[in-house]
C-alpha cells in the first residue's frame, strides 16, 4: 500500500501473476491494510458501476461519524479517478489527486472516511466496484461539484462531461463548507 498525499489515502498495487490461461491476482489484502493503517475495512456493501466515455462521477463523500471508507477498482476499462479532501480542519484540506485505475494494472484505492471521491471514464466504457464499509444512506450522502473552479481539478476533457442531475447541482467546496455540510479531522 502506498500512502498518497493526502492522508487516509492509500493505492495498491498487486502482484498479477500470468500465464496462457490469463492473469490472475488478489485484488484486496486485509493484512496489507491493518498494516498500511492500524485497521481494516469493515465491508457493508458493494457497488458496481458501468459507465460510458465522458462520465463524470462525483465529487460525493458522507457524513462523519459514521463515514463511509472505501476501495475502490476499476475492472473493466480505464477511469481517471479523484481522492478530494473535504475534511475541514485537515492540513490538505481541498487538495485533491488523481490516479489512473484500469483492468491492466488492477490497481485498488483505498480512501477513508470523510475523504471525497469521483472519476472520469476515459475507455469506451468503464466498470468501477467499490466496497464500502456502511451501507447507502441518502440522508447522509453529499457531494462537491467535480468541476468547482476553486478546486480546479484537472480532467482531461475533450467535451462536456456527462454528470447526473444531482452531480450537476452539487455546491462547491466553499458553498458546501458555508452550509456546514462537510466532515471535520
Amino acid at each position: 500500500m502506498k500512502q498518497l498525499s493526502i492522508d487516509g489515502a492509500l493505492l495498491y498495487t498487486p502482484r498479477i501473476h500470468s500465464d496462457l490461461r490469463g492473469d490472475f491476482l488478489e485484488s484486496f489484502r486485509a493484512v496489507d491494510l491493518r498494516e498500511a493503517i492500524g485497521s481494516t475495512l469493515e465491508l457493508a456493501q458493494i457497488n458496481c458501476s458501468v459507465s460510458r466515455r465522458g462520465v463524470l462521477r462525483g465529487v460525493h463523500f458522507a457524513d462523519v461519524p459514521p463515514g463511509q471508507a472505501k476501495y475502490v477498482m476499476c475492472v473493466a476499462g480505464e477511469v481517471l479517478d479523484v481522492v478530494v479532501d473535504v475534511r475541514v480542519g485537515s492540513p490538505t484540506f481541498g487538495q485533491w489527486e488523481t490516479v489512473r485505475l484500469d483492468a491492466v494494472t488492477h490497481c485498488g484505492l483505498y480512501l477513508s472516511e470523510g475523504l471525497g471521491h469521483g472519476f472520469l471514464t476515459l475507455s469506451e466504457s468503464a466498470t468501477v466496484v467499490y466496497a464500502c464499509s456502511t451501507g447507502y444512506d441518502p440522508a447522509r450522502e453529499h457531494g462537491i461539484h467535480p468541476l468547482d473552479p476553486d478546486l480546479a481539478i484537472d480532467w482531461p476533457l475533450t467535451e462536456e462531461p456527462i454528470m447526473s442531475p444531482k452531480d450537476a447541482a452539487a455546491p462547491t467546496l466553499k458553498q458546501a463548507r458555508d452550509l456546514g455540510m462537510l466532515p471535520s479531522c
